[in-house]
């Protein structure tokens, strides 16, 4: 008789392909949007005021930072739930956190340009990020994240 130490992992429910597929899109479009934002992309940025874009460019470096912890934490949860990683969880907690401290600094601040700031939709993606770390945790303890 023998006995293995490893853990047995479940198999791949399909409902993982279909919300690792669907956040690796959703996560891309703000890769893509703090992208075009830092690198100054003009076809891009042409769609803002320049009262608006001068907003976005007097950011501190700090805030970038933030920024970009949470975007492209979230991309890369998303890859790590479609290649059936744990680590999903932590990359999607840490973009959580990045994008609320994001967030919370970006409302108090005063002076924003109308059109700038969409609390609404700040909220959608804080929905999100809870959502998909919550689906990653689930994932992870029921043993098909390994």
């Amino acid at each position: 008789m023998s006995e293995t130490l490893e853990p047995k992992t479940a198999g791949t429910p399909w409902h993982l392909w279909v919300v690792g597929i669907l956040a690796t899109l959703w996560n891309a479009g703000g890769v893509f949007d703090y992208t075009a934002t830092v690198t100054q992309w003009a076809p891009y940025m042409s769609n803002f005021t320049e009262e608006q874009q001068a907003y976005f460019y007097s950011f501190p470096a700090w805030q970038y930072i933030i920024w970009a912890i949470g975007v492209w934490g979230a991309f890369v949860g998303s890859i790590l739930l479609l290649l059936r990683s744990r680590f999903a969880v932590w990359a999607f907690a840490i973009s959580l956190l990045a994008a609320l401290a994001s967030m919370i600094h970006g409302m108090s601040l005063k002076d924003v340009p109308e059109g700038a700031s969409n609390p609404a939709f700040a909220a959608i993606i804080i929905l999100i990020g809870v959502l998909l770390l919550a689906y990653a945790w689930w994932m992870t303890r029921r043993g098909v994240l390994r």
